[in-house]
């Protein structure tokens, strides 16, 4: 985080909640341009993907109120987060890509290609 962020959230932000992951959720005491401005402070890195579905929805002025109990609790259906892992050697990589050593197979020739008429 940066001293200015901190130094904004002290001076004129409001707690409004906190998730899972520790991340804190602030919104500002004065409305601007109609609305109140609205961010989350990271607990550790700044990882914009464990923001949960609810939050973001109320980050980005799509629902009004901040993120109900009931709407917090997780489903069986729900997998573990996972960081965004683009960039780094857990990235996905599918058969045949050549970081992950592989060789794609031969076109099979059934591929045509569009024609205008």
């Amino acid at each position: 985080m940066h001293l200015g962020t901190i130094l904004y959230t002290w001076l004129k932000g409001e707690l409004v909640g906190v998730d899972e992951y520790g991340n804190r959720y602030y919104q500002g005491r004065g409305m601007r341009h109609g609305r109140k401005r609205r961010w989350v402070m990271y607990k550790g890195k700044s990882e914009p993907t464990k923001v949960p579905p609810e939050w973001y929805a109320w980050l980005h002025h799509t629902s009004d109120q901040p993120l109900s109990e009931t709407a917090a609790q997780v489903m069986p259906w729900q997998k573990e987060h996972l960081p965004n892992l683009t960039g780094t050697s857990g990235a996905y990589r599918p058969r045949g890509h050549d970081a992950a050593g592989g060789k794609r197979s031969h076109a099979t020739g059934d591929y045509q290609a569009w024609k205008p008429h």
